[in-house]
């Protein structure tokens, strides 16, 4: 396998199209709002959400039937013309590779909204050949239409090779934002035994040990505690690590059961706690559990700025509150303070939480 030189890496992949990026920004991203554009009364309320949700993103592939894709598209183009989106991202996620509308899906997106799209999701990636094909394609639009800022990939895992070739997708183009989780099309391809949308099963679980008799047998048949488990802990952890080798974003795809919202939050969090920076939402009600869980708490903010001010210059170590704090910890209440300004700066109601943090807590 032949490989192009590093230097090469940061040059257009056509003649005109704006220069890649050396970092992708860490722009805040808690939930990523599916619409459906061809579905009129979901596209008339996207305007009114602009500023409630960090990414709006008009979904063209699954849940959009055949008859519909191409509404679907027109609907998409209409909205992004119409709509000042602020603060807030727009995103679309094209059909896949291997279906007959993909092509279109780009030839009428980057010349007509081009300029409004942030980011394109890439369902079913398979390996660094899927990123390759986008890439170039995207360079070739970019220069027909004259645009000054890339468009980057984000690429969805839902297939075991996939996940199998985590690391050669990160890598495969400086347009890579990040990847999501796509637990219900990796379960299928996998032959999980699970028909959820992510979240953890009853089946797939760890049990107590048995208490034992007086005369030290195994009582088999006692009353015994069980945990269930995530189901999902290893693909995410394997995403985050990929994703961070890379300086790309990992995120948590759906959770499909809506009305189980407890479930949701334990999922997000989940994935908040492994390294996720967001999730996707499919109703309403999912963006306002994604930003409570993906925005660190006050305390950990208190507690992060308090680490900060005592480390001074960042070497040694201090006691905070009976606990050893060091070098590493810095490291970890930096990322917290970083996304808490990030946040802070898009929602006034973080803003205000963060500041009327105590100036004490900080000393």
């Amino acid at each position: 396998m032949s490989h192009k030189s590093a230097k090469d890496f940061f040059r257009p992949l056509a003649v005109g199209a704006p220069a890649p990026l050396r970092e992708i920004p860490a722009r805040p991203s808690r939930a990523i709002h599916f619409f459906d554009p061809s579905n009129e009364k979901m596209a008339a309320k996207i305007p009114a959400m602009v500023g409630t949700v960090d990414v709006l993103l008009g979904n063209l592939e699954d849940a959009v039937k055949a008859d519909n894709k191409v509404a679907a598209r027109e609907g998409l183009v209409r909205i992004a013309q119409s709509t000042d989106f602020g603060p807030t991202q727009l995103w679309t996620r094209i059909n896949a590779l291997d279906s007959p509308w993909v092509l279109d899906d780009l030839t009428t997106l980057v010349p007509a909204i081009g300029d409004k799209l942030d980011v394109i999701m890439v369902p079913k990636v398979q390996g660094a050949e899927d990123i390759h094909y986008v890439d170039r394609l995207l360079a070739q639009l970019e220069a027909k239409a004259g645009l000054t800022r890339p468009i980057l990939i984000h690429a969805i895992l839902e297939t075991a090779r996939g996940v199998a070739n985590v690391e050669e997708i990160c890598g495969a183009s400086p347009r890579m934002q990040g990847l999501s989780l796509g637990p219900a099309d990796l379960a299928a391809d996998r032959k999980m035994k699970t028909t959820r949308v992510g979240g953890g099963h009853p089946g797939y679980l760890v049990r107590q040990d048995p208490p034992r008799g007086e005369d030290g047998t195994a009582q088999v048949d006692a009353q015994r505690n069980v945990f269930q488990q995530d189901l999902w802990h290893y693909t995410i952890a394997k995403m985050v690590d990929a994703c961070a080798t890379h300086g790309i974003y990992p995120y948590y795809g759906p959770f499909g059961d809506i009305a189980d919202v407890v479930a949701c939050e334990d999922q997000f969090r989940n994935a908040f706690l492994l390294g996720c920076v967001g999730t996707w939402s499919l109703h309403p009600k999912q963006i306002a559990i994604a930003n409570r869980v993906f925005s660190p708490s006050v305390e950990d903010i208190a507690h992060a700025r308090r680490v900060v001010a005592a480390m001074g210059d960042g070497t040694g170590a201090v006691m905070i509150d009976g606990k050893m704090e060091d070098d590493a910890s810095l490291k970890q209440c930096l990322v917290l303070v970083e996304l808490a300004e990030q946040l802070a700066e898009i929602d006034p109601e973080l803003k205000k939480l963060y500041d009327a943090i105590p100036a004490a807590e900080e000393a």
